[in-house]
Protein backbone atom coordinates (compact mmCIF):
# COMPACT_ATOMS: atom_id res chain seq x y z
CA UNK A 1 0.00 0.00 0.00
CA UNK A 2 1.41 3.17 -1.15
CA UNK A 3 -0.07 6.53 0.14
CA UNK A 4 0.79 10.20 0.74
CA UNK A 5 0.25 11.92 3.54
CA UNK A 6 0.04 16.04 3.75
CA UNK A 7 2.17 17.19 6.99
CA UNK A 8 1.37 19.83 9.15
CA UNK A 9 3.78 22.49 11.47
CA UNK A 10 6.37 20.94 9.59
CA UNK A 11 8.94 22.73 6.62
CA UNK A 12 7.97 19.64 4.85
CA UNK A 13 5.00 19.21 2.65
CA UNK A 14 4.06 15.77 2.44
CA UNK A 15 5.21 12.26 3.15
CA UNK A 16 4.74 9.48 0.47
CA UNK A 17 4.89 6.18 2.62
CA UNK A 18 5.20 2.17 1.55
CA UNK A 19 4.43 -0.64 3.77
CA UNK A 20 3.68 -3.98 3.06
CA UNK A 21 0.14 -6.29 3.90
CA UNK A 22 2.35 -7.49 7.13
CA UNK A 23 2.96 -4.02 8.86
CA UNK A 24 6.35 -3.36 7.46
CA UNK A 25 7.62 -0.21 6.31
CA UNK A 26 9.16 -0.27 2.68
CA UNK A 27 9.84 3.37 1.84
CA UNK A 28 9.45 6.75 2.99
CA UNK A 29 10.02 9.60 0.77
CA UNK A 30 9.65 13.58 2.25
CA UNK A 31 8.75 16.50 -0.04
CA UNK A 32 10.62 19.49 1.10
CA UNK A 33 12.12 20.03 4.40
CA UNK A 34 16.05 19.31 5.10
CA UNK A 35 16.70 17.02 2.76
CA UNK A 36 19.91 15.01 4.03
CA UNK A 37 18.00 14.30 7.28
CA UNK A 38 14.96 13.09 5.99
CA UNK A 39 16.56 10.93 3.55
CA UNK A 40 18.29 9.47 6.63
CA UNK A 41 15.62 8.75 8.50
CA UNK A 42 13.53 7.13 5.72
CA UNK A 43 16.70 5.05 5.46
CA UNK A 44 16.79 3.96 9.11
CA UNK A 45 12.76 3.36 8.94
CA UNK A 46 13.21 1.11 5.65
CA UNK A 47 12.05 -2.42 6.57
CA UNK A 48 11.24 -1.58 10.31
CA UNK A 49 7.24 -2.43 11.79
CA UNK A 50 4.82 0.22 11.88
CA UNK A 51 4.84 0.15 15.25
CA UNK A 52 8.52 0.49 16.28
CA UNK A 53 8.56 3.49 13.70
CA UNK A 54 5.43 5.09 15.70
CA UNK A 55 7.41 3.86 19.30
CA UNK A 56 10.64 5.84 17.95
CA UNK A 57 9.48 9.28 16.14
CA UNK A 58 5.80 9.95 18.32
CA UNK A 59 5.88 12.97 19.93
CA UNK A 60 9.44 14.52 18.96
CA UNK A 61 9.18 18.04 18.26
CA UNK A 62 11.52 20.88 16.48
CA UNK A 63 12.62 23.50 18.31
CA UNK A 64 9.09 25.19 19.78
CA UNK A 65 7.18 23.58 17.12
CA UNK A 66 4.66 20.98 18.62
CA UNK A 67 5.50 18.57 16.12
CA UNK A 68 8.62 17.69 13.68
CA UNK A 69 9.15 15.43 10.30
CA UNK A 70 9.97 12.54 12.34
CA UNK A 71 6.29 12.77 14.26
CA UNK A 72 4.64 13.53 11.39
CA UNK A 73 5.58 10.36 9.60
CA UNK A 74 4.80 8.37 13.20
CA UNK A 75 0.99 9.99 12.64
CA UNK A 76 1.32 9.32 9.22
CA UNK A 77 2.14 5.25 10.17
CA UNK A 78 -0.45 5.52 12.47
CA UNK A 79 -3.32 6.49 10.06
CA UNK A 80 -1.96 3.82 7.44
CA UNK A 81 -2.08 1.25 10.38
CA UNK A 82 -5.61 1.85 11.56
CA UNK A 83 -6.59 1.65 7.01
CA UNK A 84 -5.09 -1.42 7.50
CA UNK A 85 -6.81 -3.27 10.51
CA UNK A 86 -10.20 -1.47 9.24
CA UNK A 87 -9.46 -3.55 6.27
CA UNK A 88 -8.92 -7.25 7.67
Amino acid sequence: MKTTYTMSGTCAKAIEVEVDKEGHVLSVSFIGGCDGNLQGISRLVSGMSIDEVITRLSGIKCGRRSTSCPDQLAIALSEIKRNISDKG
